[in-house]
């Protein structure tokens, strides 16, 4: 069954692979907060923040080098450590190889989906704790005024 909503934690130096991250959840129904997307430019970013994290369900962690020096992505694994609802739902999603130890000890004994490979791969071992089976983005068609023939 798809969550209610999954928070994504990510620095900004991964913003291009958590924009692709949540196009692809979204696709298949996954509802994500992303900062991005979710805070407008006068909000205080820190308070929706807090809100997202009080009122969503899962917890999702880009990890990466950049990840690892952020602090506002440690706040927002401890802030999802410390609460009841995040137990079990909590997944790290290594982008690339790091010393996340760094963010957490508690890190390495969760099950990390691996995306420093395969995306469509990464993205299928995701989608597969919830229930859901992963789609490849549709093809699209070919351009309309390409024509083959005799010219």
């Amino acid at each position: 069954m798809a969550p209610r909503e999954v928070f994504l934690s990510h620095s900004h130096q991964d913003r291009a692979f958590a924009s692709r991250l949540v196009e692809t959840l979204g696709r298949h129904g996954v509802p994500v907060w992303y900062s991005r997307e979710r805070i407008q430019g006068a909000q205080q970013w820190h308070d929706e923040i807090g809100k997202a994290l009080r009122r969503c369900g899962w917890f999702a962690l880009v990890l990466s080098s950049s990840a690892v020096r952020s602090e506002w992505v440690k706040r927002e694994l401890l802030f999802a450590l410390q609460k009841r609802r995040y137990q079990e739902r909590i997944v790290p999603l290594l982008r690339r190889r790091c010393r996340y130890d760094r963010l957490s000890w508690t890190l390495d004994s969760m099950q990390h989906i691996d995306f420093t490979g395969d995306f469509a791969a990464a993205c299928r071992t995701l989608l597969k704790i919830w229930g859901i089976g992963y789609q490849p983005p549709a093809r699209r068609p070919a351009s309309a005024g390409r024509h083959r023939g005799r010219g």
